[in-house]
């Protein structure tokens, strides 16, 4: 997977909050074989955790990529991502302005903005979206290179919700980068994402929340490369009829 001209040697991204321990969050880190785990602002400077958990990070080797996670507005969005700049050392951030408090769904209109201003201010943005066209194009007008639709809201464990529009982006949006990001439960999902086409999947609650978290983010990793590798396969069309696989020429006949 390729990113801001950033090749990744995983289709596999990875979340760092709700683990039982850093311990759990290492051996599920390395078990995934993840290229870029996402941080929080608010999770690195939590009181008394931060420098354990900073240096963590940097022992697995993966990419950092921080996130807004839980901003409501335009400002609140832009300045968490500038602190998060300061703190991380990378212009990448994934943006979230959210606009729904229950289905935590994203404001699209305040994404937009919010986007075009760190774009210019040199950012290199992940906007984490809805599966809609119109506010794909708005995005990459805006400066983004890579969209992160969701497949259901975040942390539900759903699945995909509308594989059709994720389908429907992936042909429109043949030359960007699509990660899908939120509401991923199960392998079969993060596998079902990946036969679409989608470029990557980014994980959380489904491997920090699962009875054992390193063997979860082991089996998200095998079923991202598993649903790749049947895309790249091209798999055959689904038919509306049984079609025998025996060939029914050369049979033979009974008197």
């Amino acid at each position: 997977m390729k990113v801001y001209d950033i090749e990744l040697h995983s289709n596999l991204m990875l979340g760092t909050a709700q683990y039982p321990s850093l311990a759990h969050l290492t051996g599920a880190i390395r078990a995934s074989g993840c290229a870029v785990v996402t941080v929080s602002l608010r999770r690195e400077t939590a009181d008394g955790t931060g420098a354990g958990f900073w240096d963590m990070l940097r022992q697995t080797g993966a990419r950092v990529l921080p996130n807004t996670a839980g901003c409501h507005s335009v400002q609140e969005a832009v300045t968490t991502a500038r602190m998060a700049r300061e703190v991380f050392e990378t212009d990448w951030i994934k943006l979230e302005v959210i606009g729904h408090a229950d289905s935590l769904q994203p404001d699209v209109f305040g994404l937009v903005e919010a986007a075009g201003i760190l774009a210019a201010d040199g950012f290199q943005v992940f906007p984490y979206t809805t599966d809609d066209l119109v506010v794909g194009e708005k995005l990459l007008a805006a400066g983004c290179e890579v969209l992160m639709p969701w497949g259901a809201p975040i942390g539900s464990g759903q699945g995909l919700r509308n594989p059709d529009a994720l389908r429907t982006m992936r042909a429109h949006f043949a030359g960007v980068p699509l990660i899908v990001d939120a509401g991923l439960g199960r392998p079969s999902d993060a596998a079902a994402a990946m036969e679409l086409g989608m470029d990557g999947v980014l994980l959380n609650s489904a491997v920090a929340n699962a009875g054992d978290p390193v063997a979860m983010a082991r089996a998200m990793a095998l079923a991202v490369q598993a649903g790749r590798a049947g895309f790249l396969a091209d798999p055959m069309e689904r038919r509306d009829m049984a079609v025998p696989s025996t060939p029914v020429l050369g049979l033979a006949e009974l008197m």
